[in-house]
């Protein structure tokens, strides 16, 4: 997770100051951010944070999509 912290927009300082779980210490981490905070504001209704949603989901799916798409290496 510490390694990935290099590729966000935000620092660690900011992640552990949102209370973001390490695991989710990516290039999406950010939108997940502002997800949290929209839910928190709107007490977690489900129509609400629409935008933010599908943000931080599509973030999501391209960087898993960009992470497969580059070639592995080779572990002997």
């Amino acid at each position: 997770p510490i390694m990935a912290a290099h590729a966000t927009k935000v620092t660690i300082e900011e992640l552990e100051k949102n209370r973001i779980h390490p695991k989710f210490w990516d290039n999406c981490a950010h939108l997940l951010i502002a997800l949290n905070k929209c839910r928190y504001d709107t007490f977690s209704m489900p129509w609400k944070c629409v935008e933010e949603r599908h943000a931080y989901e599509k973030c999501e799916y391209e960087d898993y999509v960009s992470r497969l798409k580059k070639p592995a290496t080779a572990h002997h």
